[in-house]
């Protein structure tokens, strides 16, 4: 099960072979016109708060199950069970009452963000001790909203969890732990000691590690279902409830991924899950611990300007074609002979800046390029910012990584060519559609066996594998290297320049 769209509940159930047997959905605003949401959600008058009606979730709940009672699903038959949901979610029994939920949109948390850094010895630091710097989205920060715009209700709280840990209580019938692999993206997670850190309570909130709970490895068997699902819906009494976890280290599951492996997800942002045995956690980026392997972790790099600035110069300069595009890009070389670019529509996440900004060979910046050259430089300069910024959190392309492509950009051959080329390694395509569901349902296979030091790898080795589609062009990886160490020193460039520029000019923000 999969509580991570806002915008609808999934569900989906997998035999022995692996093979998807039953899968349905619950459109939030459709399926529950009564509680009004847009999207799942309610955005609030300042643009910043965005919440979510906490008894829509367990309405869906009902909802789904008794789609699939009357569709003659055989609940006896399910052994195990597990799901995914966004981790800044927070459900406590106060808040249940007063009806909303917090969740991953809301950005009103600025002032609580910085005076968590301040409290914890800066932002690097917070990072090095939870695996990020403070963001307004992560569950200790908004907390901490919580505690200091309404004490009472805080003070009446008996327990905090997160939408994942949440959904699994209503399974459970009691109160279910927070997973580590989730837990590590609060802003209060130690990602080495895998214990709250007591600085981190501290500046959120008091007595906030009695409310929480102790965090569980992620593939912890909780208990059985409750008799009421047993009695409701003829599960077995045997059935085991499995943590449930983040959507996404639930979708690097999903996607199957083993050590040294990327998935890039080239949607409207782009997305990296990357499974690291060392991270070196920085002020851009996350590092969370790993869902599948309690003694490695995951990284995740996300970058706005996807898709929708592909289209873009698409369009300027290909007229539209898809075919025109990939043209371009053949007809230029590896390294696009030293000319490189940073494309930005939007304020970017990594590195934050916006705007486009063109350099030659010589270094120079320029106000435009040949349009073929000016599609390559797009193409590479997205993928070797992923590169640089995936080895800064500690990851290390080896022998036998794989890159596993999806989304909407990886259907086109000479975009993943490029791909190849920058991190010289082999590109496979895989469909993922619900891959965050899915990695639940490969997750509860997991949680009966994993005690027994029983790989994810071994329980999905049925699963179909993913498609080769493209290798790496032999030689090109030291042109790329290269390129990339040029384009690292011009990111200072377009850093200084756009913190020069809003010095000056504020509402430009």
């Amino acid at each position: 099960m999969d509580w991570g769209d806002f915008f609808k509940k999934n569900f989906i159930a997998i035999d022995e072979q692996l093979r998807v047997i039953y899968e349905d959905n619950v459109h939030f605003d459709k399926d529950l016109p009564e509680f009004k949401t847009q999207g799942g959600v309610y955005i609030h008058s300042d643009r910043l708060t965005v919440t979510s009606p906490v008894l829509m979730w367990v309405k869906a709940l009902d909802m789904i199950l008794e789609k699939m009672k009357s569709s003659g699903f055989n609940f006896s038959q399910i052994r195990a069970l597990s799901g995914a949901g966004q981790v800044t979610g927070i459900s406590h029994i106060r808040l249940l009452n007063k009806g909303d939920s917090p969740i991953w949109m809301d950005s009103s948390t600025t002032s609580q963000c910085r005076e968590l850094e301040k409290a914890v010895g800066g932002a690097q630091h917070l990072a090095s001790v939870t695996g990020s710097r403070a963001y307004e989205r992560f569950t200790g920060n908004q907390i901490a909203k919580i505690y200091s715009q309404n004490p009472e209700v805080y003070q009446q709280t008996e327990r905090i969890s997160l939408v994942s840990s949440f959904a699994a209580s209503l399974f459970l019938g009691t109160y279910a732990p927070i997973d580590y692999s989730d837990g590590s993206g609060m802003n209060l997670l130690q990602i080495w000691e895998k214990t709250w850190s007591k600085s981190c309570l501290d500046a959120c909130a008091p007595g906030l590690e009695e409310r929480l709970g102790c965090p569980v490895p992620s593939h912890s068997v909780l208990g059985p279902i409750s008799p009421y699902y047993s009695q409701r819906y003829g599960f077995s009494p045997d059935c085991k409830v499995v943590a449930f976890t983040g959507d996404n280290p639930a979708s690097l599951a999903g996607m199957r991924l083993q050590e040294g492996d990327i998935a890039i997800s080239l949607g409207t942002s782009d997305t990296l899950f990357l499974w690291i045995q060392e991270p070196t956690p920085a002020l851009e980026g996350h590092i969370l611990c790993n869902p599948v392997d309690s003694q490695t972790y995951m990284a995740l790099l996300c970058f706005k300007n996807g898709s929708l600035m592909r289209e873009r110069i698409r369009d300027d300069c290909a007229s539209g074609s898809w075919d025109e595009f990939s043209k371009a890009l053949s007809s230029t070389a590896a390294g696009n002979s030293g000319n490189l670019g940073f494309y930005f529509d939007v304020m970017e996440i990594t590195p934050e800046a916006v705007g486009i900004h063109r350099f030659n060979r010589d270094n120079q910046k320029v106000s435009r390029f040949p349009k073929e050259v000016e599609i390559r430089a797009l193409i590479e300069g997205q993928f070797m910012a992923k590169r640089i910024h995936a080895e800064k959190l500690g990851y290390k392309v080896l022998p036998r990584t794989r890159i596993l492509a999806t989304g909407g950009a990886s259907h086109n051959k000479k975009i993943l060519q490029v791909l190849s080329d920058v991190f010289n390694a082999p590109v496979f395509t895989i469909d993922t559609a619900n891959s965050a569901c899915l990695g639940s349902a490969y997750r509860a296979i997991h949680g009966l066996v994993a005690e027994r030091n029983v790989s994810l790898a071994d329980v999905v080795k049925l699963a179909p594998e993913p498609s080769l589609a493209v290798t790496p062009t032999p030689g090109a990886e030291e042109v790329n290297l290269f390129a990339a160490s040029i384009m690292e020193k011009r990111v200072v460039t377009v850093l200084s320049g756009f913190l020069e520029n809003i010095s000056k000019n504020p509402s430009c923000l």
